[in-house]
């Protein structure tokens, strides 16, 4: 299982509290019997046994390929989907003992910003009907006047002006239509913002303006970051600690200096090699590329879920080191037979779930 990982406190004083705590959360999905069927539908394990905490005020990279289950994991953190088991924890209060009122309240202090801004915004509203939508749910700012205000000086913090309030969302630019959603996301004074792929969907000029953008954000509103991506470089600019998903459970995670240094999951390692400019040091250790696509969440492999297409795994069984393989040559047994722990590096920084995860064989010249 992912046992619960928790970094020391990083502040002068020794202090940090947790705003957000996952507790071996999972998330399936089927298992039913559809009408009129003796056979119950295939489980997907979407999220699978995970376990995270964000100090205040911090920013959580969660990392992963597509399919890898990072959006499922974030919609059950602002409510959106309830867990099959585990517990997510914010500000002390556990969603599960929230009715629909409580979950409604919930999403004033948590809001999700999505990936592609044209689906999350109602092309049928301007950027001000919009934003005062917002106000109007959570019963803010009631008077015309202090609603005016409170939308023009949100506008002013995303780098947009009242000439925009005006605009439908076909009628701004990507990079436009994104700052309109991180403004209806911040309009309600939210401690916490989960951002699902924030810059994925927008040109690479554009990107590194919202990347800065949302720093500015953290620093001037005192937010704390949950950001879903699979890009490294967004994790090694705005993240303090980084769990690696791979079908639904952490493979790796820990302080962002550590897991993207000195990655010590074979998976992680591939990553970082694919985003070589992230990490330089990690250049001539040339950690040996992915093969293959992520197996299907109905078809999870046995042991290391990851097995079938580690390079570590490979090698291991090429005779890196013969004493952990099997004689025929074969996958290491242990890897497909026995589903590793999360293993805590020396210092105590980062964790990594993987039988091996601190050998690196050197393969003999054939």
């Amino acid at each position: 299982m992912n046992a619960p990982f928790r970094l020391p406190p990083r502040r002068a004083d020794g202090e940090f509290d947790d705003i957000v705590v996952v507790a071996e959360v999972s998330r399936h999905f089927g298992g039913r019997k559809a009408l009129l069927s003796r056979v119950a539908a295939p489980v997907v394990r979407a999220v699978d046994g995970v376990s995270f905490s964000v100090p205040r005020g911090t920013c959580f990279a969660i990392v992963g390929e597509s399919g890898s289950g990072k959006s499922s994991l974030a919609r059950l953190i602002v409510g959106l989907l309830q867990p099959t088991q585990g517990e997510v924890t914010i500000d002390g209060t556990r969603l599960s003992a929230l009715d629909k009122a409580g979950l409604r309240s919930l999403r004033r202090k948590v809001q999700l910003v999505l990936q592609d801004p044209r689906a999350s915004l109602d092309p049928r509203m301007t950027v001000f009907d919009t934003l005062a939508e917002a106000l109007t749910v959570h019963g803010l700012h009631r008077e015309r006047n202090a609603r005016i205000e409170r939308i023009n000086a949100v506008m002013a913090m995303v780098g947009l002006n009242a000439a925009h309030l005006e605009r439908y969302p076909h009628e701004l630019s990507g990079g436009q239509r994104q700052r309109a959603a991180i403004a209806r996301a911040i309009i309600c004074e939210p401690e916490i913002l989960v951002l699902d792929e924030p810059v994925s969907a927008l040109d690479v000029s554009v990107q590194a303006q919202i990347i800065n953008l949302l720093a500015e954000l953290q620093a001037r509103l005192a937010l704390t970051y949950i950001v879903i991506t699979h890009d490294l470089a967004l994790v090694a600019h705005m993240a303090d600690a980084v769990g690696v998903m791979y079908l639904g459970r952490f493979v790796e995670q820990g302080d962002v200096a550590e897991v993207c240094g000195t990655p010590r999951h074979p998976y992680t390692r591939s990553l970082m090699a694919i985003a070589a400019p992230v990490a330089p040091s990690m250049r001539d250790a040339r950690p040996a590329l992915l093969e293959g696509s992520i197996p299907s969440p109905l078809a999870i492999p046995s042991g290391c879920s990851f097995h079938t297409r580690c390079p570590l795994a490979r090698d291991l069984a090429a005779g890196g080191a013969p004493s952990v393989g099997t004689p025929d040559g074969r996958l290491p047994r242990r890897c497909v037979e026995e589903t590793p722990d999360l293993h805590p590096a020396p210092g105590g920084r980062s964790a990594a779930s993987c039988h091996f995860a601190d050998q690196r064989p050197h393969i003999q010249a054939s």
